[in-house]
């Protein structure tokens, strides 16, 4: 067995140690310092050997250490490949999804200074409810302008119906002195026969014969004036009637005028389209607003869905009515179970503002991604957790796809 280098150390004191007792005695050192020589090999310190037993031991203890992780990897390993084989690989995800709705953006109608806010951000409406009005003094006073002249243009189409109804009376008046004048011309036309004859038979002078022509003459010319009243009789009853139907119309353009004043009196009252959370209010009282002024948004948050875009190299497997789960972070860990509702006609790139121009320069091709509409259940919404714009998770299931569905 080998000697330790510190045993090796004692030891070689102990014989330097015995050389100078020796040295020592002969020059007749006594007994003191012989025991301080021994005092101070008493205190040297040998530390304990290790034996061989314990450091198999040791060794024994670690050796177990790499078959368990590689046990371990095996073991997730073998569970994700079930989980791929069973499921994963019917499953089409993206993360590129978010939450979105129809949002209203809220302006007035008519132009007028803000009269009262009764809405703040965040707070919910329902459908109806007033969120702020306008002040409404011009609109009322448009309002009783166009009622006023509404009341004239009545007034007016009265006027001319009684013109209408006197012009009728004089075409009977007309038509009845014509009638005076035919009978007046039949009387003179047997005048002047009968004097013709008598006076061919020298029984009446021509002086006679020359008063019934007269007469006769007399009796045409009022016929004929007669019939010339009457048609001018007729023409104006003809004029008044115009005249009636254009006033008439007039009354229409009225009328038309009070509904306008009326709605323009109505949209200084800004009211909630539909249920809904408001955001992004910017107005206050005192403000001068116009049709192109934002107000508000209103989003509706039971009625949102969520625009998920899919590479175009996974929208193969995806038809509207498969399943589909829907990972957010507000709505905890548990996933929520979504429908496909729709594929958009065309990428996102198709619909942008700047569409790309491939047909020159040098081309890179990039994976287009397509948009799919997916609804939320009514239960989910109801709960108000879900808020637009927030990012999800999508994984539609393609073995739910219904069968008598046609890609898209």
């Amino acid at each position: 067995m080998s000697v330790s280098p510190i045993k090796g150390v004692v030891r070689a004191a102990d014989a330097s140690d015995v050389a100078a007792t020796k040295n020592e005695a002969g020059h007749g050192v006594g007994a003191d310092k012989q025991a301080e020589l021994h005092d101070a090999r008493a205190e040297v310190s040998v530390p304990p050997k290790v034996s061989g037993a314990t450091a198999g031991k040791t060794a024994k203890k670690r050796s177990p250490v790499l078959p368990v992780i590689l046990l371990a990897i095996l073991a997730g390993g073998g569970y994700y490949g079930y989980d791929w084989w069973t499921e994963g690989r019917f499953m089409v995800s993206t993360d590129d999804a978010y939450i979105s709705g129809d949002m209203a953006t809220i302006s007035p109608k008519v132009t007028g200074y803000v009269k009262t806010v009764l809405i703040v951000d965040n707070q919910h409406v329902k459908a109806g409810d007033v969120m702020l009005t306008l002040d409404d003094g011009d609109y009322r006073i448009a309002l009783d302008q166009a009622k006023s002249q509404l009341a004239t243009q009545k007034l007016t189409v009265e006027r001319i119906e009684a013109q209408v109804k006197g012009g009728i009376a004089s075409v009977e008046q007309a038509q009845a002195q014509l009638l005076s004048a035919q009978a007046t011309l039949h009387t003179a036309e047997l005048t002047f026969n009968r004097v013709t004859d008598l006076r061919a038979q020298s029984v009446k002078s021509q002086a006679e014969l020359d008063t019934a022509t007269s007469g006769l003459e007399t009796g045409k010319a009022n016929v004929a004036a007669a019939v010339a009243a009457v048609a001018s009789a007729q023409a104006n009853v003809l004029v008044l009637k115009a005249q009636k139907a254009e006033a008439q119309a007039g009354v229409l353009t009225e009328e038309l005028a009070v509904q306008q004043a009326e709605r323009n009196l109505d949209f200084t009252i800004l009211r909630a389209p539909y249920d809904g959370v408001i955001g992004n209010l910017g107005v206050q009282v005192g403000n001068l607003v116009s049709s192109t002024t934002h107000l508000a948004s209103l989003v509706p948050v039971e009625h949102l869905y969520i625009d998920a875009n899919f590479k175009e190299t996974q929208i193969s497997k995806i038809v509207p009515g498969s399943k589909a789960r829907l990972h957010v972070d507000a709505y905890g860990k548990e996933p929520i179970e979504g429908t496909v509702v729709s594929l958009a006609a065309g990428s996102g790139s198709v619909f942008s503002m700047l569409p790309a121009e491939n047909a020159t320069g040098n081309f890179t091709k990039i994976i287009q991604r397509v948009p799919v509409r997916i609804s939320i259940p009514a239960d989910v919404l109801e709960k108000g957790h879900l808020k637009a714009g927030l990012s999800v998770v999508v994984d539609v299931d393609t073995r739910t796809a219904p069968k008598t569905s046609d890609a898209q």
